[in-house]
């Protein structure tokens, strides 16, 4: 059984402060990475910089909806915001598949025609962009397993991590060969490691905004948990879907036998909801059956 613990996910107001720290580290790193692209004419620097700050505007929305998921529900969202974590999940994942493309094309022309560049100074900046990027996922470590979007924060940083250090490689390999078109080779990599990393951002958004079951719970296991309470004899018209990237609801019908009390109803509706909390199911509606009865509900 999947337990989810809650300890993995800091308070808003550390979040907040990681937020912000990470913006501002990696919008400061973007201005100088893309600077240095341009006066040296580096596609593997351009690249890095286009990644990053791509991440910027994923940590921008990350953080927006990380803020909505808070606010509280009103006549209209009933639910409050929370489901704005996965359109932002999806938003990142559709902007980086963009990104990616730009990124191949002009990689792809800097192959075909190298052009000369300064391999000194490429290294010291992808090595300042390793420090950046690693005390930034080192800022999401704590919060990855919890959120979608936190993951992705994390995860977007550390790739950008292993990413910078490739250009380091790369200009190494440039200063000693004068292999100009590894810095056309470096930008492609680039783009297959953010690819890499989106797709499964992407599926993962998708389904989420599609309300199927979110990872970590399955159906099979919510069956046997469930006819696991005393008192339960079946369970049907199970529906469990991500009201946000942390948030999972359920709706089931239970059916128990004809003579249970209304003393029992609410033992067994307890021990459901505790059974369901440790599989990451915070919200549950249910419906009782007595064992005569006939259920019309086809969905």
């Amino acid at each position: 059984m999947t337990v989810h613990d809650h300890s993995h996910t800091p308070d808003i107001q550390t979040l907040n402060k990681a937020f912000i720290l990470g913006i501002v580290l990696n919008s400061l790193f973007v201005i100088v990475e893309a600077a240095s692209g341009f006066y040296l004419n580096s596609m593997a620097l351009l690249s890095d910089a286009g990644h990053n700050l791509g991440d910027v505007a994923s940590l921008l929305l990350a953080m927006l909806a990380y803020r909505l998921a808070k606010m509280k529900p009103t006549s209209t969202f009933t639910y409050g915001y929370r489901k704005s974590t996965i359109l932002v999940s999806l938003i990142n994942a559709v902007v980086l598949f963009i990104a990616v493309g730009g990124i191949m094309w002009e990689s792809m022309q800097r192959i075909q025609n190298p052009e000369i560049i300064n391999g000194k100074y490429m290294v010291w900046v992808a090595s300042a962009g390793i420090v950046i990027n690693t005390m930034t996922a080192l800022l999401f470590f704590k919060g990855k397993d919890g959120d979608l979007n936190i993951k992705g924060a994390y995860l977007h940083m550390a790739a950008d991590a292993l990413v910078s250090l490739g250009v380091v490689i790369a200009g190494v390999v440039i200063i000693f060969t004068g292999w100009y078109w590894l810095d056309g080779v470096s930008g492609m990599l680039i783009a297959v490691v953010i690819l890499w990393g989106t797709i499964g951002l992407l599926k993962d958004s998708l389904n989420l905004s599609m309300d199927a079951v979110p990872k970590g719970i399955t159906l099979a296991e919510i069956d046997k948990q469930l006819k696991g309470v005393a008192g339960v004899t079946g369970i049907h018209h199970v529906h469990v879907w991500a009201i946000s990237t942390t948030y999972n609801a359920l709706t089931a019908h239970v059916v128990v036998p004809d003579e249970t009390t209304m003393d029992e109803l609410v033992t067994i509706k307890q021990e459901i909801r505790h059974r369901l909390s440790h599989m990451n199911i915070a919200h549950s509606t249910l419906e009782f059956e007595r064992g005569g009865e006939v259920c019309g509900d086809d969905v």
